[in-house]
């Protein structure tokens, strides 16, 4: 049995949520992790099963990850082979299209420069050996940040003029109680330059409810540490306990929703309005549903 077909607590509420977002159904009959496709493209199916690993199970599969959080590639196509997918024969070529075609650039894939002068490969080699591969972001797997991430800073001077946190009427509660937004099980909060109807395509769910406005430059002068994926996902560990606090939301408001301004300059104005359902999304639950717990609270993952 591979790591990916193993339950329990190493898969975590992230992975449910992943499915989700990835837009296929669940397989019938209960197969785990899209076994016999569950309606979903091929591509879909290998990109998933690729995220799982990377960003998640590489210790469970028995994969290395170096610093920054690349695995050889020939590490990683026997998992893919040998576990839920392992039907489609994937091979290097859909790997590398997976990796070029993918909408929010979840993969970085390299040549392995680390080999010795004779089998130092070209562009075009066919040999897994030759290959290394990360997930740019959204990892659970303890990565270091600046080994894995450009750093924002105020010296740089590369501090976005907007940053933003996508989230749900069901959480919001939830995260006023709590005191700010949590990392939630991963190593970072999960952050945007702007809406997916402004054409950002990674750091925002495109169903998320409310849009949270964070004063990047005021933490970042608290000593609030944040970084930038390779695919433009703006991140942070938060401060204490891995909490961005409330004081730094800039603004907070509905996004197809008008419900007014429920937070500025760090400072509560007011609550959701009456009516407002605070229903919990599909597959965003920490058993991919399940309201109890509220394991989806505050994330913002892309």
């Amino acid at each position: 049995m591979s790591a990916l077909e193993e339950d329990g607590s190493s898969i975590s509420a992230q992975i449910a949520i992943e499915d989700k977002l990835a837009g296929g159904r669940k397989p019938r009959g209960g197969g785990r992790g899209g076994r016999g496709g569950g309606g979903q493209s091929r591509e879909v199916q290998v990109s998933k099963t690729l995220s799982k690993l990377l960003r998640h199970q590489a210790g469970n599969a028995g994969i290395k990850l170096d610093a920054e959080g690349f695995a050889a590639l020939d590490e990683v196509l026997p998992q893919l082979n040998y576990g839920p997918i392992r039907s489609l024969n994937v091979t290097l070529a859909e790997v590398k299209q997976v990796v070029a075609s993918n909408e929010k650039q979840r993969f970085t894939m390299k040549l392995n420069s680390s080999l010795s002068a004779e089998l130092v490969p070209s562009d075009d080699s066919a040999t897994p050996s030759q290959y290394l591969i990360r997930a740019n972001q959204g990892h659970s797997i303890k990565i270091e940040s600046a080994a894995l991430l450009e750093p924002i800073t105020l010296d740089a001077g590369n501090v976005p003029s907007r940053v933003l946190h996508g989230t749900y009427f069901a959480f919001w509660p939830a995260i006023e109680e709590s005191g700010g937004l949590k990392v939630m099980g991963r190593n970072h909060i999960h952050c945007s330059t702007g809406t997916p109807e402004e054409g950002v395509l990674s750091g925002m769910r495109k169903d998320a409810e409310l849009v949270i406005e964070i004063d990047v430059e005021k933490s970042l002068q608290d000593g609030i540490q944040w970084w930038k994926s390779d695919n433009g996902v703006l991140l942070t560990e938060g401060g204490e306990g891995g909490v961005l606090s409330t004081s730094y939301f800039k603004k907070v408001t509905g996004r197809n929703i008008d419900v007014g301004v429920l937070w500025e300059d760090g400072e509560r104005l007011s609550g959701l309005p009456e009516g407002i359902k605070g229903k919990v999304p599909p597959g965003k639950g920490p058993r991919g549903g399940n309201k109890r717990g509220g394991g989806g609270r505050g994330r913002g993952r892309q």
